[in-house]
């Protein structure tokens, strides 16, 4: 339902109220429904909401994209080791994806504050962050990835 809702508020020409996008759904819904929806929506920030009058008018934050990025970074954030997950998650990526991952890891890069633009410089790192970011790299060979893991997988919903 929530995809539902978040592809209304999408095609909506504005900041809508519940009732429109209740009225987009087809009706079926009650309006309570459609406010605890919009509601969670809100708390997970994939919408905002501003009052009009007494009612709020709701507006999408997030596509179904960054919802569904939303929703992986609050698995993330519930898991005591990051960086067990966060390896365990690089290594079993398909090659086109880690490619993907390091193009935007990349841009990113590129981009952040501190760097220079102009000559592809990034700030210094001392010699224990080298050290320990050569030692805790994911291999970049496919066969590792494929390699059987005796290692649990997480039976956390996205």
């Amino acid at each position: 339902m929530e995809s539902q809702v978040l592809a209304a508020l999408q095609h909506a020409p504005g900041p809508v109220t519940a009732a429109w996008v209740q009225e987009r759904l087809g009706g079926d819904l009650a309006y309570t429904t459609v406010m605890t929806i919009l509601s969670r929506l809100h708390a997970k920030q994939a919408v905002s909401r501003e009052r009009s009058g007494r009612a709020y008018v709701w507006t999408p934050a997030a596509d179904e994209a960054g919802l569904a990025a939303l929703r992986m970074r609050r698995v993330l954030d519930g898991e005591p080791d990051r960086d067990a997950v966060l390896t365990r998650f690089v290594s079993a990526l398909s090659p086109h994806d880690e490619q993907l991952l390091r193009s935007l890891l990349d841009r990113a890069t590129d981009d952040a504050p501190g760097r220079d633009a102009t000559t592809n410089d990034a700030p210094a790192q001392d010699a224990a962050t080298d050290h320990a970011t050569s030692r805790d790299a994911a291999p970049d060979d496919a066969s590792s990835r494929d390699a059987p893991s005796n290692h649990r997988r997480s039976s956390t919903p996205m």
